[in-house]
């Protein structure tokens, strides 16, 4: 990878708290919640977004951007939608195919739409608008998946969407806007009538389910919340997401379509995300993530101590597109030389690392090399004696090491074994010896505050509560003072909100260099945090500018990294 395109990449790979970003409910389940072993070593899912929606391929009318939203974004009636069915003849579905994609893949599990907000059920369901009963497909793509998935010894999990349903009198809607008169209806009655008994039959019909993962609870009450709770407590060992609403917990955090920049540590998570810009089937959708792009999600995912569930959105005929499959074997391919560097892993020990990122199992570390040094010396900023260090592509070939004052050099063969991410195995002794991270617990001095308590949080290490800028301010600036200079890198910020929030934050780095303010960069975020690698600077003072037009300026966390 070339060093400018570092700068586009979250390259932190310290873990710590982040409740803020996506989280519906606080998550219920630990770490060391036994049903989670499973699920914390595998670290690489695939995600299955399949429905009516395949049907029309994101085209409805003129346009042509639609996905699995396309019921309600081109406000389409029910009786239309409905028609869908009709149509919908997936003949070329083969589970035991998809399954052996999966596995060639690496991923150690799956999770598919049974059903999505346009209330379709992807099984045979008491409720006739299903794929068994509504089309002339006649089958249970639910059981013939299970039963694929039990054969390979592959985790099967499924998405429910719990209140949102724009076919169902009674369903949820987003933005509560109705465009058919015929959908409205009692949203407890719709609870009782369809989500309940559905539930139900997902979990007593298909075998031992893995993961039960929720989606938008738009208007869901605690009263609606705990009757489907109610469902699923007599199964100890399911997963569930935090997405259910009212009040209930979950076992994983969701992060969606972004990689949170300091991750969740202490609780899991997952991060999901398309491989173009939709979940669900769009032929005209071309913007393709790369495989590089994708496996060095991944690696940055495991080095925060997260899962990585990665989406397909099959087409009507039942195929994952080939750009999909032969991405998918790529990152499959990389696992199979790598795989000891994500599977089981835990979250790197190190503050920052500028040429990649690291994964943890006992006393053995992983390097993953995005940026191969020219000089062939790879510098790891640790102090603990390497008793050894060696490529995972050729671990029989050690590697010099030199211990250096608080770190040392690892002289590196001369090319890279891999194109996208190399990975060098160090064994250490003791626990990881790393410097203090510049920023943390220090003084923030703001320009204004909604309330000055809550700024110790900005660098506390667990931004469970934030700060933001007093009622009517649209811009501020928080001022840092480390103490003694502090060669500085790299800052990391923690935004309070979600990709799809239209929330866009300016930010500006500066440093104080004598009486004078110098900026260091500028920018502008998504509202979900950046991190940002820098060429360094020599200061003991640094300000941070924040605009917002939308809301008060916040962070929920601020992090100054040091050079290595």
């Amino acid at each position: 990878m070339k060093k400018n395109a570092i700068f586009l990449l979250a390259i932190i790979s310290f873990s710590m708290s982040l409740l803020a970003q996506n989280v519906e409910t606080n998550s219920g389940s630990k770490q060391n919640d036994p049903k989670m072993q499973w699920w914390r070593e595998a670290k690489f899912g695939m995600f299955i977004h399949w429905g009516l929606y395949a049907v029309p391929s994101g085209k409805w009318g003129d346009k042509t951007t639609y996905g699995e939203w396309i019921m309600h974004t081109a406000k389409i009636s029910r009786a239309e939608y409905g028609a869908l069915a009709k149509q919908f003849n997936p003949t070329q579905f083969n589970a035991e195919e998809w399954v052996k994609i999966a596995k060639a893949a690496g991923q150690k599990y799956m999770v598919i739409t049974s059903k999505h907000h346009d209330g379709f059920a992807m099984f045979k369901s008491s409720d006739p608008y299903n794929i068994y009963d509504a089309t002339p497909f006649k089958r249970d793509i639910l059981k013939e998946l299970a039963d694929a998935c039990r054969k390979n010894d592959m985790k099967l999990g499924f998405y429910y969407s719990q209140a949102q349903d724009w076919y169902h009198p009674g369903g949820a809607l987003s933005g509560n806007k109705e465009w058919d008169e015929t959908h409205k209806g009692d949203m407890n009655k719709y609870v009782d009538s369809i989500v309940v008994p559905q539930v139900k039959e997902i979990m007593e019909n298909y075998g031992d389910v893995a993961v039960l993962w929720w989606d938008t609870p738009v208007n869901i009450t605690p009263e609606m919340a705990q009757k489907i709770s109610a469902v699923i407590k007599k199964y100890p060992n399911l997963i569930t997401n935090n997405r259910l609403g009212g009040g209930v917990g979950g076992d994983l955090e969701t992060p969606e379509q972004f990689i949170p920049a300091t991750g969740f540590p202490g609780r899991n998570w997952e991060v999901c995300m398309t491989m173009n810009g939709h979940w669900g089937y769009n032929a005209y959708d071309d913007k393709w993530k790369s495989t590089s792009d994708l496996l060095q999600k991944l690696i940055d995912i495991a080095s925060k101590g997260g899962n990585f569930l990665l989406n397909v959105g099959p087409n009507q005929y039942g195929i994952i597109p080939e750009v999909c499959q032969q991405n998918l074997k790529e990152m499959g391919d990389w696992l199979k030389i790598n795989g000891d560097a994500i599977y089981g892993t835990k979250a790197s020990p190190f503050p920052f690392l500028s040429w990649g990122r690291a994964t943890r199992k006992g006393q053995t570390i992983y390097l993953h090399v995005f940026d191969w040094p020219k000089d062939g010396k790879l510098i790891v900023p640790i102090g603990n004696k390497i008793k050894k260090a060696y490529l995972l592509a050729d671990a029989k070939t050690l590697l010099n090491v030199k211990a250096g004052k608080g770190n040392s050099s690892i002289q590196l063969p001369n090319y890279a074994p891999d194109k996208i991410a190399s990975v060098v195995a160090i064994q250490i002794e003791g626990e990881p010896v790393v410097q203090a991270i510049p920023s943390a617990g220090v003084k923030v001095v703001a320009s204004s505050s909604d309330d000055a308590n809550k700024l110790t949080a900005l660098t506390d290490g667990d931004p469970k509560a934030g700060w933001k800028a007093a009622k009517g301010e649209k811009s501020a600036t928080l001022d840092i003072d480390l103490g003694a200079p502090t060669n500085i890198q790299c800052l990391s910020l923690v935004e309070p909100w979600h990709p799809w929030s239209g929330v866009t934050q300016k930010h500006e780095l500066q440093y104080l260099n004598g009486t004078e303010w110098k900026t260091i960069f500028k920018g502008q975020t998504d509202g979900t945090g950046l991190t940002k690698l820098f060429i360094p600077v020599l200061a003991q003072k640094f300000r941070i500018i924040l605009e917002n037009v939308k809301f008060e300026p916040a962070i929920n966390e601020l992090i100054l990294f040091r050079a290595e």
